[in-house]
């Protein structure tokens, strides 16, 4: 053999495609997400909101969208329902108009000596209808995120002291039960946990007010049947502060928020980097089950969600946090937060600075939607145990599948070099399991019960950035670009039909949501 022989056969190696096995225990699921685990926040910056030099929310503010923009419609209603979070970083300085129309309404002015930039803005009720009317037209559910440093005082350590004067929050909250405005929860407060983000409110304080919050949503609700959530402190998770916090907060609480932006600011170099380091992902861990030690030795029965999560802070970074790259972070921040038994995931934003699902100006959906699309159709709520071998460069998650038969599987390849091929073993917990033959890499191959013999395929949704260009802000769904049409309307999520006795082919970077409706596992009856 000569050395041009040996050249070729490497090349040939190299790309050569390696059947590994993922491994799902069928047995009883290990988290339960919400059927609405899909979330996506809506922020008050002004155009004037600048980082690193660049002006990314244009007029994406909820004081300034355009609510008659039909591809705004659409997109929400695609999802029927969207969760949507109201607040961030300015909602502690919102102040809201009164019936009594006393206070001026003065909207957000930029001020550098200001916390957060800004001056206090307002909130009109003639905008607080609209943004209610518009919801209901798109079937969203609404979680309002409160001011909580109303009526404290800020120290020059930047800790806020004092209790929370709910008297302006009230007059919102009776106002919005008086004109019907159906809203899931209210949230308290944004980012004042731990050391937080510019000021920090202690946990005995912050619990107390949370059940001042409580007291007021029982007393302004009375006679409601389903009374709205009350969610709290949307910080970011320290352990200390969270236990102390939910162990007073008690039964006044039904949902601990936490925010996510573990990719460091938008402005760093080495965002893909991160997204593609199976290890960085990993870190993230920690967090999830922090929270949820915290909460199962509580007495609280407070769920865990991720109120807010924008992987890179201060706006993300454009043709990064928006584009097809960002999904592998995202899908796989979904699938790990939710073995971990989170509820929600709300994603920073819907639409607005570089990390928006939809482009800032113009409406159209980022890859992202896409992927949070099919999450939402596909991904049930049951959790199942997965494990993967081989590769650290994928990552493998699965449910109970959603609204159908089976289960839903989830592979994210990470490598940029290397298709992959995968066959699924239930370790022993398919119910009415015929294996094939005993050919290696075959016995484990899962086929159908007898029942569905005749239906032996699966359906598969792959995912692959246009032209190959993972930078790229257009996503293709087995093979084909998803665009809108010329009516706004969002496209057809179809897939294909692959044999059931087929390995998963996974190509390189690339996502594979695999629908098998012909399993049956005990943890999905």
């Amino acid at each position: 053999m000569d050395a041009r022989d040996v050249d070729v056969e490497d090349l040939k190696a190299a790309n050569l495609s390696v059947v590994n096995t993922v491994f799902i225990d069928g047995t009883s699921p290990i988290g339960r997400t919400d059927s609405d685990f899909i979330c996506a926040t809506m922020d008050w910056w002004p155009p004037e909101k600048c980082d690193y030099g660049t002006c990314s929310w244009d007029r994406s503010s909820m004081l300034n969208l355009d609510l008659n923009n039909i591809v705004f419609l659409n997109a929400i209603k695609a999802f029927s329902p969207l969760k949507i979070r109201l607040g961030g970083t300015l909602q502690d300085k919102v102040i809201y108009q009164t019936e009594d129309h006393l206070q001026p309404c003065i909207q957000f002015a930029k001020n550098k000596s200001e916390l957060f930039g800004f001056t206090e803005g307002c909130l009109p009720l003639s905008r607080w209808d609209e943004l209610n009317s518009f919801f209901n037209k798109s079937g969203a559910l609404i979680v309002f995120g409160l001011n909580a440093l109303n009526g404290r005082s800020i120290q020059s350590d930047n800790s806020a002291v004092g209790a929370w004067s709910s008297t302006n929050a009230a007059s919102l909250i009776r106002y919005t039960v008086k004109k019907g405005h159906s809203i899931y929860g209210w949230e308290l407060g944004n980012e004042l946990s731990g050391n937080g983000v510019g000021v920090r409110v202690a946990a005995y304080q912050y619990a107390s007010d949370t059940i001042v919050l409580h007291d007021l949503i029982q007393d302004i609700y009375k006679g409601v049947d389903v009374k709205p959530r009350i969610i709290a402190p949307g910080g970011f998770y320290e352990p200390n502060w969270f236990k102390q916090y939910i162990d007073k907060a008690g039964g006044s609480l039904n949902v601990v928020t936490h925010h996510i932006y573990n990719l460091g600011p938008g402005v760093d170099d080495h965002l893909i980097e991160k997204i593609l380091d199976p290890s960085y992902l990993d870190g993230e861990a920690d967090t999830f089950r922090g929270l949820k030690n915290i909460l199962r030795s509580s007495a609280s029965s407070a769920v865990a969600w991720v109120g807010e999560s924008g992987g890179a802070y201060n706006s993300g970074r454009n043709h990064v946090t928006n584009a097809f790259v960002f999904s592998f972070w995202y899908l796989d921040q979904l699938g790990m937060s939710s073995t971990f038994d989170t509820k929600t995931y709300c994603r920073q934003t819907l639409i607005g600075g570089n990390y928006g699902l939809l482009n800032t100006t113009t409406f159209v959906p980022n890859p992202d939607y896409y992927s949070a699309l099919l999450w939402h159709r596909l991904m049930g709520r049951s959790v199942l145990s997965t494990n993967f071998s081989g590769t650290k460069k994928i990552r493998a998650y699965a449910h109970c599948a959603k609204l159908s038969q089976g289960i839903t599987l989830l592979l994210i390849n990470l490598d940029g070099n290397n298709t992959l091929e995968a066959i699924v073993d239930f370790n022993g917990t398919l119910l009415h399991q015929h294996k094939h033959g005993h050919h290696r890499h075959r016995s484990n191959v899962i086929k159908m019960p007898r029942a569905n013999e005749a239906s032996g395929t699966r359906e598969e949704y792959h995912l692959t950035a246009m032209d190959g260009n993972i930078q790229s802000q257009t996503m293709l769904l087995n093979g084909k670009a998803l665009t809108l049409d010329s009516s706004g309307a969002i496209p057809p999520l179809e897939p294909i039909t692959v044999s059931s006795s087929e390995p998963v082919r996974v190509a390189h970077f690339s996502i594979v949501f695999v629908h098998m409706p012909y399993v049956a596992l005990p943890a999905c009856k």
